[in-house]
């Protein structure tokens, strides 16, 4: 647990001020100046950031005798919040729980959230889940209160159930309509992980990047990807290409290996797009291995312009083969180039002469090619929404949706 809701200093201090005004004076709910100047003093030592002094104050007014009680459940208030500052937290739970059972609805639940928070703060489990459960029960049911039953299930090794929460939070956004909670999926992810439900957590993670695409989570969503029973190693060249969209590609041999995939696939201006974004950013271009990325992009340029030479030759041969992969492979390579709808229009013959060695594939670069159109972009989603399969094709496609959606 790496924080824990409590007390915040403008709410705590509020709460007390209710029953005194700023200049000192007795407030309407009848708060004695024997009581409310202590308490008023009280609350300008906690924000002057003197939480023990303040402590001391409060437990001036509480010497008071024959208060009313308003006046107990103001210096209750204050008590919790300046103990709870001052690192008594024995004592900020003992006035946390005189003040539960005096107040009602809303106030009520916060309360039990607070000392529930508190209990988990002292490592008392048990006792912060008990609390926790009344929280609950008086209808705070918020986002820190289930981050704090999150962490109490996970502290007593209850993945399963932390799991069953979370997934049933995101289905209900999900049903709703709405983008479900980070924290959720977050929480969903590690139960899942936790249990050992690899397939499980891929589907949590792909759902946190698409829609809370941070840099560290594609990261980790990329690397769990590559893990996946039966992913292709043909895909890894478009993991480097969401890599470098997503802004996790910076070492060195990443970009190398990216622009040698690039040019073994016949992409030869990939490839040198590639070796200058990475001389760019300072990857390339400099160290010991100056000379030989140099090597590597002017090899890039050298075939770049053969290829455009020999792209039309190839395309007319490709149109004799009984497969239609040739095509596709011209038509995508045509796109790298930059002549995007004859590169579409090369691919779709391809699809259409059938006897593809891998169907999935080809739909995969027509939807990453008609995306690239500025009138095909809607067909582009279709087409990459369309695309099945388990060796990664189908997640791959449906990474470049998201990301050219």
């Amino acid at each position: 647990m790496k924080t824990l809701r409590g007390l915040t200093l403008a709410t705590l201090t509020a709460l007390a001020a209710a029953g005194f005004s700023a200049s000192g004076g007795v407030h309407a709910q009848g708060l004695r100046a024997e009581v409310g100047r202590p308490l008023q003093q009280a609350g300008d030592l906690l924000r002057a950031g003197k939480a023990k002094e303040a402590l001391a104050k409060v437990r001036e007014a509480d010497a008071v005798g024959g208060k009313s009680a308003a006046e107990q459940l103001t210096v209750d208030r204050m008590k919790a919040a300046a103990a709870q500052r001052a690192g008594e937290m024995g004592v900020a739970l003992q006035a946390l729980e005189a003040i539960y059972p005096k107040v009602s609805g809303a106030e009520q639940g916060q309360i039990a959230e607070q000392v529930a928070s508190a209990y988990a703060q002292q490592r008392n489990n048990p006792k912060a889940s008990e609390w926790l459960a009344r929280a609950i029960s008086a209808g705070n049911n918020g986002a820190s209160v289930r981050q704090l039953q999150s962490y109490l299930q996970s502290a007593s090794g209850d993945f399963a159930a932390v799991g069953r929460e979370a997934a049933a939070a995101v289905a209900s956004a999900e049903q709703a309509g709405k983008r479900p909670d980070e924290g959720d999926l977050l929480r969903l992810a590690d139960a899942q992980k936790r249990m050992g439900n690899n397939a499980g957590q891929l589907n949590s993670l792909e759902k946190l990047v698409f829609n809370y695409p941070k840099k560290e989570y594609w990261s980790v969503y990329l690397s769990s990807l590559q893990r996946k029973p039966g992913f292709a190693e043909r895909f890894n060249i478009d993991v480097l290409r969401v890599r470098l969209a997503s802004g996790n590609l910076s070492k060195t041999e990443d970009f190398m290996e990216l622009a040698q995939l690039s040019l073994q696939a016949g992409l030869p201006t990939e490839a040198r797009k590639v070796m200058e974004q990475g001389t760019k950013v300072g990857a390339l271009g400099t160290g010991p291995e100056a000379a030989r990325h140099q090597r590597l992009r002017d090899l890039a340029v050298k075939q770049e312009v053969e290829a455009k030479a020999l792209l039309v030759s190839q395309a007319s041969e490709a149109q004799n083969f009984k497969e239609g992969d040739g095509l596709v492979k011209v038509g995508f390579a045509m796109v790298s180039q930059g002549d995007v709808d004859k590169g579409i229009e090369m691919i779709q013959q391809g699809i259409s002469k059938g006897n593809l060695k891998r169907p999935e594939d080809a739909k995969l670069r027509l939807g990453m090619a008609q995306l690239q159109s500025p009138k095909g972009k809607t067909a582009g989603l279709q087409t990459l929404r369309s695309v099945k399969g388990t060796d990664g094709s189908a997640e791959i496609a449906r990474i470049f949706a998201a990301l050219g959606g």
